[in-house]
C-alpha cells in the first residue's frame, strides 16, 4: 500500500473513490454513497477518515488502509452541515442544515462515541451552526450560532446520555458571538476554539465547563474570511478574504487574499492571490493550496512556506461559472485536496470526473486520473497518511 491515498467523492452520482498516490490507480470503489459536500472529510488517528451519506444518513468511518474501506457506519441526522471531533479522534458531533430548503429548519444535533458505538440526537436551535468539540477526557460540544450569534457549550457527556426520542436541550454556557459568523477551528494544544466573523476571528479558551473570550484576532484587511483551518504543521490559522461587491453577479471582480495568522507569534501575512472564485485550501507539506476560478483562466495556487506563490494553469470546465452569472447555482466547481505529509496536490475538474495530481514543488502534474462520474460541482477530496499529523486539526473539511 503506498504511504499516501486520495479519497474522491462524487456527491451527485453518488460514488466513493480510493485513489493510490502517486500513480492516480483507482484501488478502491464505494457505490451509492452520497457524502455530504458540507460537512466534508474529518481526519482521524491512523489514517482513517469519518464523512456523512446524506442520503443514507449514517455517519461511515472509512480506512482506505485497512482491509475493508468501511469500517463503521453509525445512524445519524441529515443533512449534515458541520463534523467535527474531539483531540483525540474518539467523540464526534454532527449538526445539520438546510440541505435543499431555502430557510433553516433542523435543530437536530447528533454525538457519537467511536470506542462503544454509542449515539444519541437532541435538539438544539434551528440555523445552520458550525461546531467543534473542545478537550479530551470530559469534551464540550461548541455550538456556533447565528442570528443572533452565539457559541453554546455543551457537555459532551450530557448529550450522549439524553433520553431517546430527540430531546430539547439547553447549553449550560453562552458566549455572545456577532450575528455573521462562519467558519470555525480549534487549536487542541492551547484548548482554543475561533470563530469568522466580520470584525475578525473570536478566540475563547476552555475554563472549567464553560469558554471564557479573548482578544478578537484583526483580519487587518477591509476584506473578510469565510473558512477557517488549523495549520498541524506550523500551528497558524488560514483563511481566504473575500473583498468586493458582495452581489454575486460580480463574482469575477471579487478579490482574494490568503490569510496565515501565527499562533505562537501573534504575526499575521496576507498574499494576494487575485481575482475571481477562491474559498477552500488545503495543505501540503511545505505549500498551501488554493484554487481560482476566473472566466479568463482556472489556476492552481501553491503557496510555499518561503511565501513565495506558483500560478500554475487549469484545463477550462465545460459548465464553468461565467459573467453575469452566479458562482454557485448550477456550476461546476473544483476541490483541492493535500496532505501535510505529502508534496502532491489533487485538483478535481467538475463535470469532466478528472483528477489532476500535482506536484507543489515544481508544479508539474504527476498523474492525470479520469473516473467513471462526472464529479459535478466538482465533488470533494481529502489526500491522507498513515500518521502524517492531518487529524491533528479535529473539523471536517
Amino acid at each position: 500500500m503506498s504511504a499516501s491515498v486520495l479519497l474522491v467523492s462524487d456527491h451527485v452520482d453518488g460514488a466513493v473513490y480510493v485513489l493510490d498516490v502517486p500513480s492516480g490507480a483507482v484501488t478502491g470503489r464505494l457505490a451509492g454513497r452520497h457524502l455530504s459536500e458540507h460537512a466534508g472529510f474529518l481526519t482521524l488517528p491512523g489514517g482513517r477518515v469519518a464523512c456523512v451519506d446524506d442520503r443514507r444518513g449514517e455517519l461511515l468511518v472509512l480506512d482506505p488502509f485497512g482491509g475493508e474501506l468501511v469500517e463503521l457506519a453509525v445512524p445519524v441526522a441529515v443533512p449534515a452541515e458541520h463534523l467535527a471531533c474531539d483531540p483525540s479522534g474518539r467523540r464526534l458531533a454532527v449538526t445539520t442544515g438546510l440541505g435543499r430548503s431555502g430557510e433553516p429548519w433542523s435543530d437536530l444535533l447528533t454525538v457519537v462515541d467511536l470506542a462503544t458505538g454509542e449515539a444519541a440526537r437532541v435538539r438544539t436551535r434551528v440555523g445552520e451552526p458550525g461546531v467543534t468539540v473542545l478537550g479530551d477526557g470530559d469534551p464540550l460540544v461548541v455550538l456556533r450560532h447565528r442570528e443572533p450569534g452565539a457559541l453554546a457549550v455543551h457537555r459532551f457527556a450530557d448529550l450522549l446520555a439524553a433520553r431517546p426520542g430527540c430531546p430539547a436541550v439547553e447549553p449550560h454556557a453562552v458566549l455572545p458571538l456577532p450575528d455573521d459568523g462562519h467558519g470555525d477551528a480549534q487549536d487542541p494544544a492551547s484548548g482554543r476554539v475561533f470563530a469568522a466573523t466580520g470584525a475578525g476571528v473570536h478566540t475563547a479558551r476552555r475554563k472549567d465547563g464553560g469558554l471564557v473570550a479573548e482578544a478578537v484576532i484583526p483580519w487587518e484587511s477591509p476584506a473578510r474570511g469565510w473558512y477557517l483551518r488549523l495549520d498541524t504543521r506550523r500551528r497558524a490559522l488560514w483563511s481566504t478574504l473575500r473583498g468586493g461587491a458582495p452581489d454575486p453577479l460580480l463574482w469575477p471582480d471579487w478579490t482574494n487574499r490568503a490569510w496565515r495568522h501565527d499562533l505562537e507569534t501573534g504575526r499575521t501575512v496576507l498574499t494576494d492571490l487575485g481575482p475571481g472564485l477562491v474559498f477552500r485550501l488545503a495543505l501540503a507539506r511545505d505549500h498551501t493550496a488554493f484554487t481560482r476560478v476566473h472566466p479568463d483562466g482556472d489556476e492552481l495556487l501553491l503557496l510555499g512556506s518561503d511565501d513565495t506563490l506558483r500560478r500554475v494553469p487549469l484545463p477550462a470546465m465545460t459548465g464553468a461559472p461565467r459573467r453575469g452569472g452566479t458562482p454557485w447555482e448550477g456550476v461546476q466547481r473544483r476541490a483541492v485536496a493535500a496532505s501535510p505529509g505529502d508534496h502532491r496536490v489533487a485538483v478535481t475538474r467538475g463535470g469532466h470526473g478528472e483528477v489532476h495530481l500535482v506536484d507543489a514543488r515544481t508544479g508539474h502534474e504527476a498523474a492525470r486520473v479520469r473516473l467513471d462520474t462526472p464529479l459535478r460541482h466538482g465533488g470533494h477530496a481529502v489526500l491522507l497518511g498513515r500518521n502524517d499529523g492531518a487529524d491533528g486539526d479535529p473539523l471536517g473539511r
